[in-house]
């Protein structure tokens, strides 16, 4: 595990990034009231009621897309800047993961490395997100306070452990992602156990699955943590995913092979 001290700078401003399905903003409500509870949090200013108004035009044109809300403080309230561009279908609820790490591998697993930032990144989108790399740049950050494992640099963590849904608890320390409030929500119906609490190395390396979730890229495998390797998605996970995506109004997923299990859950 690499340590890092960094802090993001506050005045470099906040964002949100959306999901954009046949020209609607997807979770829109949710991700304005995470907006707006930032803004009130670390400036102490209401995010202004036009934005959501603003928001339709710029999705409008995008049958996939992805939306971004920037919000920088300025001598008076804030400049808010919006766009939006397509998306890949492919970087999608991935069947293989993402491309991480330090070497570049399209379509490959999310091979994650643990970085120790004590009290972890908080709970605010920073515009400023050194030494948070994206997925998309190669990199595979699993945020950690101490031995606790608190979340991806880019997306929220979950194991399945004997057919109970674990995520780290939305406690401060971690980004309270859109994706993850729905797949709770998803589970709940589903009639899934869960459990908001810490998780620690050995309950993902003893997990039946490992996964993230972002309000973009849905639900992804986590297959490696350090080295060591995790099982990825399984029947729980495909389960939720399906149910993601039915509730994001997407087209269901085409069949793939399951993933396979390690020697050692053979038994199980």
């Amino acid at each position: 595990m690499t340590a890092s001290d960094w802090r993001p700078d506050p005045a470099l401003g906040v964002f949100d990034s959306l999901l954009v399905v046949d020209g609607e903003a997807v979770e829109l409500e949710a991700h304005l009231a995470r907006l707006g509870r930032t803004l009130l949090q670390v400036y102490g200013a209401e995010l202004p009621t036009e934005v959501g108004e603003q928001v339709q035009p710029v999705a409008a044109p995008f049958e996939l897309g992805r939306l971004r809300i920037t919000a920088v403080p300025a001598r008076i309230g804030f400049e808010i800047e919006m766009s939006a561009r397509p998306l890949d279908p492919a970087l999608m609820f991935p069947a293989a993961g993402a491309a991480l790490g330090s070497v570049d591998r399209p379509g490959g697993h999310a091979a994650l490395g643990s970085v120790d930032r004590p009290g972890g990144h908080g709970p605010h989108k920073w515009v400023d997100r050194r030494g948070m790399e994206h997925p998309d740049a190669g990199a595979g950050q699993l945020i950690c306070d101490g031995d606790e494992l608190l979340e991806a640099g880019w997306a929220n963590l979950f194991a399945i452990r004997e057919e109970t849904l674990w995520t780290p608890p939305a406690d401060g320390r971690i980004l309270p992602g859109i994706a993850r409030a729905a797949l709770l929500e998803i589970a709940g119906d589903e009639g899934i156990h869960t459990h908001e609490q810490p998780l620690h190395p050995e309950d993902l390396y003893s997990a039946e699955e490992t996964f993230l979730t972002n309000s973009v890229r849905g639900i992804e495998p986590a297959t490696s943590l350090d080295g060591t390797e995790l099982p990825g998605n399984g029947p729980v996970s495909r389960r939720l995913a399906d149910a993601l995506r039915r509730r994001w109004r997407l087209p269901a997923a085409p069949q793939a092979a399951a993933t396979a299990p390690r020697a050692d859950q053979l038994s199980r």
